[in-house]
């Protein structure tokens, strides 16, 4: 499914909305520690990575307090919530090294982008999750660029598999 259709079918049923606020919840508040975990185990000697990472985990974890807020105006309390990845399990075994953790970031990134690039340009989503994504979709771009720049097109190329693997898992068209 196309990030368009998947948006167009998720702002119109308020149930799905919700559902899909609590996933962007969990997986913002969740990144920043993955992150945190790559750049301490991968990244002890490399202060660029480190910085990068920092930064990122950071932006994450703010990223996830917006959402929480949209989730408090909609009368929900923002809780990560128990769930199976569908996404995560290939990426995360792909992690090798720096650079692999990188590319698995760069991967995740840019699908990340395509849905949040389409929510931010949507003149009929609710106007407050508009903003929220309109204000991420900056910070997202960065991410991107950063893990991609921290990663090899060796590690890109190696992870490729495993992050296909994990769109399939959720449904997403390459």
């Amino acid at each position: 499914m196309t990030p368009a259709r998947w948006w167009a079918r998720t702002r119109r049923d308020p149930a799905r909305l919700i559902a899909w606020l609590y996933d962007q919840y969990r997986g913002e508040a969740t990144a920043a520690g993955r992150i945190e975990a790559l750049r301490d185990e991968h990244a002890r000697d490399a202060p660029r990575a480190r910085r990068l990472l920092t930064i990122i985990a950071a932006q994450e974890r703010r990223h996830a307090a917006w959402v929480g807020e949209l989730l408090r105006a909609r009368g929900h309390a923002p809780v990560v919530r128990d769930k199976p990845t569908r996404y995560w399990d290939g990426p995360l075994a792909a992690i090798r090294d720096l650079e692999t953790g990188c590319a698995v970031g760069a991967h995740a990134e840019r699908m990340r982008l395509e849905r949040i690039a389409v929510i931010a340009g949507d003149p009929e989503a609710p106007q407050d999750v508009r903003a929220v994504f309109a204000r991420i979709l900056p910070q997202e771009r960065f991410h991107e660029r950063a893990f991609r720049s921290l990663a090899t097109d060796e590690a890109l190329a190696a992870t490729r598999g495993a992050h296909a693997l994990g769109r399939a898992a959720l449904g997403l068209a390459p």
